[in-house]
């Protein structure tokens, strides 16, 4: 995080002025669109998916050299791939990310645990997040991921990694939950009944209407007046989680983003300035490159540039130009994680908060 820090002012002039040019600091990569669930809140398993190659994300990773901070790796479900390691692997060794985070649905239990274990020895340097994907507890986990005997086979893959974290100080294992509209009214019930898993970080985010999953129009989104009280709840409880140094810095941007959520939801528009588009950014696994996963709107093809992201992300060549104007012009709102934690550390007034937080006794 020390190294990011003295780039941030930079990524602010990017955004207010264009210059100096930068490329995104986050990066999500979606390896694929195979999914082996049937989520009541995602559509994406239906999607048509032309995944690039392991050859082709390493010429990718190559010429973005040493930009990324944060690299995510997601799908659908990423470790269909039965060559997701190799793909990890030489994002981690070409950019040598400070965070390598991966969300699993935890199905494919030796894969994972097998995979996980190489990545975590192929990349020391790097803090090696498991996002473990749970909905519920038990049954109403099952019902909502609609794959009969999900929450069993997640269960023992969260044992195997458990395993494995004793050998790999790298890696951190956090539990995810997406609220929607059918879970939202038990999300108190289920953040206490999975607590007995003692991930390293619990995180939720907001079932959001994407262009990428097919989702637009679903209805799957809470009603603000129901996610209000959630958010309070969940940042309470990141500010009561005992944590020192980065844990704690993460914990208070972590009740800061659940705030922005709320506020979000109930005034439909951006509170802080987004800058998708400037300081993150999202690769599709067939190379095009969109400023979020929520327009999934194509500015480029990576195929198209020989895989360098500069001349999409320096406007060069592609549509961008026109995205980011919609954007700085606040024509979109959405409360996705991966955008808005990059936002919360460009946004000032945000920082601040979240120092008094870090620093009071």
């Amino acid at each position: 995080m020390l190294e990011l820090l003295p780039k941030l002012p930079l990524y602010w002039s990017f955004y207010h002025l264009g210059w100096p040019r930068l490329l995104p600091f986050s990066i999500v990569a979606s390896v694929s669109y195979r999914c082996n669930s049937r989520c009541r809140t995602c559509d994406v398993w239906r999607k048509d998916s032309d995944d690039m190659s392991v050859a082709e994300w390493r010429q990718i990773f190559a010429r973005l050299g040493h930009s990324p901070f944060y690299l995510t790796f997601t799908g659908g479900e990423p470790f269909l791939r039965a060559d997701l390691h190799e793909l990890v692997i030489a994002g981690a060794e070409l950019c040598q990310p400070g965070v390598i985070t991966i969300p699993t649905n935890g199905l494919l239990t030796k894969r994972i645990v097998d995979q996980v274990g190489q990545i975590c020895s192929a990349a020391p340097r790097s803090q090696v997040g498991i996002n473990l994907s749970l909905d519920g507890v038990g049954q109403e986990h099952d019902e909502i991921r609609q794959v009969p005997g999900n929450w069993q086979r997640a269960m023992e893959t969260w044992q195997g990694l458990k395993v494995l974290q004793q050998q790999h100080a790298n890696l951190v294992l956090s539990v995810h939950t997406v609220v929607s509209r059918f879970n939202a009214h038990r999300i108190r019930e289920i953040v206490e009944g999975l607590a007995f898993l003692q991930p390293d970080s619990y995180i939720t985010e907001v079932a959001e209407e994407r262009v990428e999953l097919d989702t637009v129009g679903w209805d799957i989104t809470p009603a603000p007046a129901d996610y209000g009280p959630i958010a309070d709840y969940l940042s309470a409880r990141a500010r009561a989680v005992p944590a020192r140094g980065l844990a704690r810095v993460t914990q208070a941007f972590r009740a800061q983003y659940y705030q922005l959520a709320r506020r979000v939801l109930e005034e439909q528009r951006q509170v802080i300035p987004c800058l998708a588009g400037w300081a993150s950014g999202h690769i599709a696994p067939n190379g095009d490159i969109w400023s979020c996963c929520v327009r999934a709107e194509p500015v480029g093809n990576l195929r198209e540039t020989g895989y360098d992201l500069r001349p999409i992300w320096w406007e060069e060549v592609g549509h961008l130009r026109r995205l980011r104007r919609s954007i700085a012009g606040r024509e979109c709102a959405c409360p996705m994680a991966n955008a808005s934690y990059a936002n919360m550390l460009l946004h000032p007034p945000t920082v601040a908060r979240v120092a008094r937080e870090v620093l009071r006794p």
